[in-house]
């Protein structure tokens, strides 16, 4: 017995070994099977571009330079893995767009279909691993040579490695033919609405949000390749004229010659709406004076086109400064068209009487559209409507796009639906989406006012960003090194790019806090940050010199800063088709957030240029980085562009 006692430590030291030198074997294994795998994914290229010389191309196997510069590799990976999904389990249905997302950790990208897929196979009687899934759709996928390679891990990831020599290629076309599209196949008459200020109103802060939200989606469409009309939908016609011009007729004699400066306008405009409201003498002439307009009296059109010079000039100051172009079209251009509308919509038999007013109710709508009022006069549903038709059959519009606060969104809501009841908009053959925006608030978290209470006029919101702005740059020192002329520009671009980036870096259907500090700080996500870091990059390549270097040299891709840098880069056209699918333009800020993020990380641990600690004269060039460097600054240049901040070349 004590001999049988004595064996069992040998024993349980003989298992434990049995077992590490088994878990030994198994590691061995699923190294050797991942191998593998690698090695049948290259064996089945290599087959699939043998076959292919010979065959007619898949539109998936070589991706054209010159073509796919602006390559939208996740769309391009997803495309992939779903017609593997489709060849590999033909006869599945309702499978989701596969998830593929960019992984630092484990790959360049990783596809995570397999749990789905193995949950529908379940369904259906079918007990199958993730893993097993996942090697069948790596079998199935088709060639493309923006993969390295590819491999499976774990509970099912398929893990997907990108070209560096491909990717290499893409950003070097970039950098010599510049970043932009190729040709829409597909070219759309787009129509933007936005920005529309009233007459007789000074722009206010209000006016803000659909300007420069308006302004930076032309720019996106633009870039694109679609042909957009950028349109200023202005209050230019209507009750109020008339009561303005009955004040005038009392205040300011000279109204048929000239007319008040803007800040008066709006203090007669504000006298008019009183008496309006409560003087009926004075509201039977000043519908009377509507009248005189509406039948064309020479003196009532002659104040009315001089009130509108007077507010086009003032508005006209504002678009030159924030670098808008907009063309204007106010409800007067819709006159002779919401006349024939009408009578379109009552022969059709659209329109119900409601004392008096005329109305237009959608089927599956509670609040009807006022299309003639008791008085006989028209609305803004009346104008909304006419434009509508007029945008769809004159100017042959295939998308028309509303940038409208986030409070008007029932209004256009209720106007599509009557538009599609009444068969003036077909929505198969024309998009129209309404892009809503919240409000800017004050610090204290309020609706934005002056401390008296009042609405803050834009001008003097502009005036204030270039005072900060040049206070800002005096306090960095930048005067002493900048020229008047470098100092102006500088000045001009944060104090405007400032503005425009704190509300677009922003969700646009969330509010947002106005501040100053916060957008003018040179740390973190603001336009001075992404500002600072082009002109750094444009620093490091002025850095060069006379220095004499071949700059033909391959685009540096082999160290890991390098290669994050590339494959953040190429998002951008990711970036732009997110943003014609959610008109969100936070995305476009967080690209560049990123790209200024990563270079610097680049910049941190990849020497550019070696330079003699004495004497300063550049010692060695790694030709490969400054190209990098070059082709970053086209990425970053252009996505700000689109965002219409200008560019400085030094700060």
């Amino acid at each position: 017995m004590d001999a049988i006692l004595d064996t069992i430590p040998q024993l349980i030291k003989d298992i434990e070994q049995l077992e590490d030198f088994k878990a030994e074997k198994e590691n061995e294994r699923q190294l050797l099977e991942s191998q593998n795998q690698k090695l049948r994914y290259r064996l089945k290229l290599l087959k699939e571009a043998g076959v292919k010389e010979s065959n007619e191309k898949s539109n998936m196997d070589l991706i054209n330079i010159e073509e796919h510069a602006m390559i939208n590799i996740h769309s391009v990976l997803i495309n992939l893995f779903s017609n593997a999904i489709k060849t590999a389990y033909p006869t599945l249905e309702d499978i989701s767009q596969p998830a593929v997302s960019a992984s630092s950790k484990f790959a360049d990208y990783q596809c995570n279909a397999s749990m789905q897929i193995c949950k529908l196979l379940k369904a259906k009687g079918e007990n199958v691993s993730p893993n097993a899934v996942a090697k069948k759709l790596v079998e199935c996928l088709e060639q493309c040579d923006i993969i390295e390679k590819v491999d499976v891990s774990g509970q099912g990831f398929i893990n997907v490695w990108l070209s560096r020599n491909k990717l290499r290629k893409i950003l070097h076309y970039v950098l010599e033919n510049k970043l932009k599209p190729k040709p829409l196949s597909n070219r759309l008459k787009v129509v933007i609405d936005f920005s529309s200020p009233n007459v007789a109103k000074e722009m206010h802060v209000g006016h803000l949000r659909s300007t420069i939200i308006g302004e930076s989606l032309c720019r996106v469409f633009e870039f694109i390749g679609h042909d957009v009309l950028r349109l200023n939908h202005i209050g230019d016609w209507g009750t109020q004229f008339g009561m303005l011009i009955a004040l005038l007729q009392d205040k300011f004699p000279d109204y048929k010659t000239v007319s008040p400066p803007i800040n008066d306008l709006q203090q007669f405009y504000k006298q008019s709406k009183v008496l309006f409201d409560s003087d009926l003498e004075f509201k039977k002439r000043a519908y009377d004076c509507v009248v005189k307009l509406q039948s064309m009296s020479p003196d009532h059109v002659q104040a009315w086109k001089l009130i509108c010079d007077v507010s086009r000039k003032e508005f006209q100051k504002i678009y030159e400064r924030l670098n808008i172009s907009v063309i204007e079209r106010g409800e007067s251009f819709y006159q002779s068209r919401m006349e024939n509308v009408v009578k379109e919509l009552e022969n059709k038999g659209f329109l119900e009487n409601d004392d008096g007013r005329k109305i237009m109710w959608s089927p599956d709508s509670s609040i009807p559209l006022t299309i003639v009022k008791s008085d006989g006069g028209f609305t803004y549903d009346t104008s909304d409507m006419a434009a509508i038709k007029q945008r769809i059959e004159e100017e042959k519009a295939d998308w028309i796009i509303y940038v409208v606060d986030a409070g008007q969104s029932v209004h256009f809501e209720i106007l599509k639906k009557c538009a599609i009841h009444s068969g003036i908009l077909d929505p198969s053959k024309v998009r129209m989406d309404f892009v809503g925006f919240g409000v800017v608030l004050g610090e204290d978290k309020k609706k934005f006012k002056t401390r008296s209470g009042d609405t803050v006029r834009l001008v003097s919101l502009l005036d204030e960003g270039l005072k900060r702005a040049r206070d800002k740059l005096v306090e960095k020192g930048r005067d002493k090194v900048l020229t008047d002329e470098e100092l102006k520009l500088a000045e001009t671009a944060v104090a405007y790019g400032c503005i425009k980036y704190a509300d677009l870096c922003h969700n646009r259907s969330h509010d947002y806090v106005f501040s100053f500090d916060k957008m003018l700080d040179d740390k973190g996500n603001t336009a001075v940050y992404l500002l600072y870091a082009l002109t750094r990059i444009r620093s490091i390549i002025n850095n060069l010199g006379t220095y004499t270097q071949d700059l033909n040299e391959p685009i540096s891709l082999d160290h890991d800063k390098e290669w994050k840098l590339a494959k953040t880069l190429l998002r951008f056209s990711e970036v732009l088709t997110k943003i014609t699918e959610d008109f969100c333009l936070h995305h476009l800020c967080e690209y560049l957030y990123d790209v200024a993020t990563t270079f610097n990380e680049f910049y941190d641990n990849c020497y550019c240029i070696e330079k003699n600690p004495q004497t300063g004269e550049i010692v060695k060039v790694y030709t490969g980085r400054i190209l990098l460097c070059k082709v970053t600054a086209e990425y970053m240049d252009t996505g700000l562009n689109i965002l219409g901040i200008n560019t400085v070349s030094r700060m």
